[in-house]
């Protein structure tokens, strides 16, 4: 029921080259919109039609499961989660998965769950929820239909290290290990050495989340009185309405103060009722605290000089 990858990028991709069925009439892959680019290029690769689930305000930038028609959700034969978000940083509840579990059984497809920020949390008595615990709440013990994949690049500040693994259904993790015999290569003995130290040791992960508790603080006192922007719920990104387009934002903010951020925009695809990550940017609180510190000023600093 689990098997480690040379990071979860690579997982996450392969996973849809292995349960999408390219033969099938019209095989679609559903996925949040903003979204980390990997799922749309493994459902385009696969031979499947990604299928964007907006996540915007209105929604609690949560996609809204209740808007799929049931065509889709019949055509559909993956389904990518990502919870905490990127770049939202919101969390899918119990009831929530355990919904989208029972869809799963009901129209046949596969949820891959992209966790790889679930140990980055402010709160130490309220950890996001898991796929896999949703699952087994519901008495599953197989986790039939679900797979979740998990990674040392956030919890340990290791993403050079390609250290993660794959955990869940095990005939799904059956046709993923086979494809992957192909295509990968096992994970060299050192990487093996430090991922088992790393994953066995919770101390640093506590300090960590310390860390950004920290960072989240001081940024938002700055930014607040400035700009629409709230700490999240999980992960390490701040994503916050910019008063002018995200892309101007981003290259405006640049140019003058020499800090970079994410256009929202570029993180997501346009859909009929929009580009949900428009007039957004994602900053990734991944510095130093006294880099965060400082660039909080200066985004602060620009945003007082286009407001004024």
């Amino acid at each position: 029921m689990v098997l480690p990858v040379n990071g979860t990028r690579e997982a996450l991709f392969a996973l849809a080259q292995a349960v999408v069925d390219r033969s099938a009439a019209r095989p679609r892959v559903l996925m949040p919109n903003p979204f980390y680019q990997i799922y749309e290029g493994a459902a385009l690769l696969a031979g499947a039609e990604p299928v964007f689930l907006n996540t915007t305000r209105d929604s609690g930038y949560l996609p809204d499961f209740d808007r799929v028609p049931e065509t889709v959700w019949d055509d559909c034969q993956l389904l990518y989660l990502c919870s905490p978000g990127n770049p939202t940083g919101t969390v899918l509840d119990i009831p929530t998965l355990q919904r989208l579990i029972e869809l799963a059984e009901r129209h046949d497809f596969i949820i891959a769950a992209d966790e790889c920020y679930s140990e980055i949390y402010s709160d130490e008595t309220a950890p996001p929820p898991g796929l896999l615990q949703a699952a087994a709440a519901m008495g599953r013990a197989d986790y039939r239909r679900c797979v979740v994949f998990h990674s040392l690049s956030k919890r340990s500040n290791l993403p050079g290290l390609r250290s993660g693994f794959v955990a869940g259904d095990p005939q799904v993790l059956q046709a993923f290990f086979r494809y992957r015999t192909y295509h990968g290569c096992a994970m060299p003995p050192a990487t093996q050495a430090a991922s088992r130290l790393a994953w066995q040791d919770e101390v640093h992960v506590r300090d960590n989340r310390e860390l950004y508790r920290q960072k989240f603080t001081a940024v938002t006192d700055i930014l607040q009185p400035v700009i629409d922007v709230a700490p999240p719920q999980a992960g390490f990104y701040l994503w916050p309405r910019t008063p002018i387009a995200d892309t101007d934002f981003a290259r405006g903010l640049f140019a003058e103060e020499h800090v970079t951020v994410l256009p929202g925009s570029f993180l997501s695809r346009d859909t009929d009722s929009g580009n949900p990550g428009a007039d957004h940017v994602r900053m990734a609180l991944v510095a130093p605290l006294e880099d965060c510190i400082e660039a909080a000023r200066r985004i602060r600093n620009y945003i007082e000089r286009i407001n004024a």
